[in-house]
């Protein structure tokens, strides 16, 4: 998806980010339409790539190319070998998600974080929980969706307030979103950026581990109440792919070994071990594909508008704006101008994030400009990476017509405002990061 080279010696151009915020306009727009109409996930009622179509419109008019030669842009952005890396992981992603749902891994591994939870520290066992198995299964969403129900009902029976519980649920979910190898952040960050996974997970750790510990501080003092939590049958045969997958990724093997790896062995658990066939398997790796349609869509359409909007000049207007800022607020070389661009950076994804209320998607808009900036200061793939993922995380998580609060919400029988207003982890991750991005040496 990066044209650094090709980028930075177009003549910077304004006009060339209209069709980018033609895109965030329709897209907010409708969400605020529809949230004004008490529509349930009102910012999803219009679906991104659709919102998008009107902006390629305008991007190939807008373009002094000819016609053919704007299309051939267009769909060489579509095209890039990152793009098609990434959209290849996604697929493989989902397919693992869905097998291992199917086949009671998800289940399992609910049970046996409940099995261990001692019953005065529900609120923090919910957040460790929801955190193992978002780690697990690269997925905030589907954590949420498996494991609120079953926090719903232990707070109700413990008398723990609703809102609490749904924040510690949406704190772990994207710790673990944040961190996992196979999380869809994760894939853009690092394809973005260049970087391997296991790199930037490690780099991630030292942002996730100070906050993570903080929370779970700040969630066993504000924990009260107890539940006898039914004993609950735990199958740690099928708990052993999430396992495999976490273990081979920190250990560097291929992103796609991993996967694949994953996929045969959540199967082999579930043709082993239960009466699933090889015909459910089929299907589900089939459901999991189209579990990821949209963003897998939405990241070909987006690739090939960046690629319009690099050739017109837009990427290199906001990088020379982001330059003028760094360059204002750090007049020396070396660690200042490094600081400067991770805090350009920070505030270009998260801007994106609260704009397009997905934090994938504001990776993936956001990445060249990152890289361009991660080049030009000296900072490293690993850490431009982490710090899209990072930041987009943290605004995500405190966004309430985001996909994690409105879920949550339609759960609880509460507000997103409510659940967000307690999700503790993000606002304490937005103050260590910004402090470790400001006082840590760079080497």
């Amino acid at each position: 998806m990066n044209q650094s080279n090709a980028s930075s010696q177009r003549p910077a151009s304004f006009v060339a980010l209209l069709p980018l915020f033609v895109f965030l306009a329709l897209f907010i727009g409708a969400g605020v339409y529809f949230t004004q109409q008490g529509v349930d996930f009102a910012f999803y009622q219009l679906p991104s790539v659709v919102a998008i179509l009107p902006a390629i419109v305008l991007a190939l008019l807008l373009s002094k190319q000819k016609l053919n030669q704007a299309i051939d842009t267009f769909i060489g952005g579509i095209g890039h070998s990152n793009i098609i890396a990434m959209c290849l992981i996604y697929l493989l992603a989902g397919a693992f998600a869905s097998v291992a749902k199917a086949t009671g891994g998800v289940d399992a591994t609910v049970a046996l974080g409940l099995s261990l939870i001692p019953s005065d520290l529900l609120l923090p066992g919910f957040f460790v929980i929801a955190a193992f198995i978002a780690t697990a299964m690269g997925t905030s969403m589907g954590t949420i969706a498996a494991v609120a129900p079953i926090a719903l009902g232990v707070s109700e029976q413990a008398d723990i307030s609703l809102p609490l519980m749904a924040g510690a649920i949406i704190s772990g979910a994207l710790f673990g979103d944040n961190l996992s190898i196979i999380s869809d952040t994760t894939i853009a960050a690092t394809r973005t950026q260049g970087c391997d996974m296991k790199d930037k997970f490690r780099e991630n750790l030292i942002f996730a581990i100070p906050a993570s510990l903080i929370t779970l501080v700040a969630f066993t003092l504000a924990g009260h109440g107890e539940a006898n939590v039914a004993p609950q049958s735990v199958d740690l045969v099928k708990v052993l792919p999430y396992l495999c997958i976490l273990f081979l990724a920190v250990a560097g093997v291929n992103v796609f070994v991993v996967l694949m790896l994953g996929i045969l062995l959540a199967g082999g658990v579930g043709l082993t071990t239960t009466d699933y066939t090889v015909v459910n398997f089929s299907k589900d790796i089939y459901a999991g594909f189209t579990n990821m349609q949209e963003i897998f869509i939405l990241s070909m359409l987006v690739g090939g508008l960046a690629a319009l909007m690099q050739q017109q000049g837009g990427l290199t207007f906001v990088s020379n704006l982001i330059e003028r800022l760094i360059a204002r607020f750090s007049k020396a070389k070396g660690e200042a101008s490094c600081r400067a661009a991770e805090l350009g950076m920070a505030g270009i994804v998260s801007l994106t994030n609260a704009c397009v209320a997905n934090n994938t998607v504001s990776i993936v808009v956001s990445g060249d400009i990152a890289r361009d900036l991660a080049q030009k200061h000296g900072v490293s793939a690993k850490r431009s990476a982490s710090v899209l993922d990072i930041f987009s995380c943290i605004v995500q998580g405190l966004i309430p017509y985001g996909a994690q609060a409105l879920l949550i919400g339609a759960t609880f029988a509460i507000t997103p405002l409510e659940a967000v207003s307690y999700a503790w982890y993000c606002m304490i991750l937005a103050l260590v990061a910004v402090l470790i991005v400001v006082f840590r040496k760079r080497h």
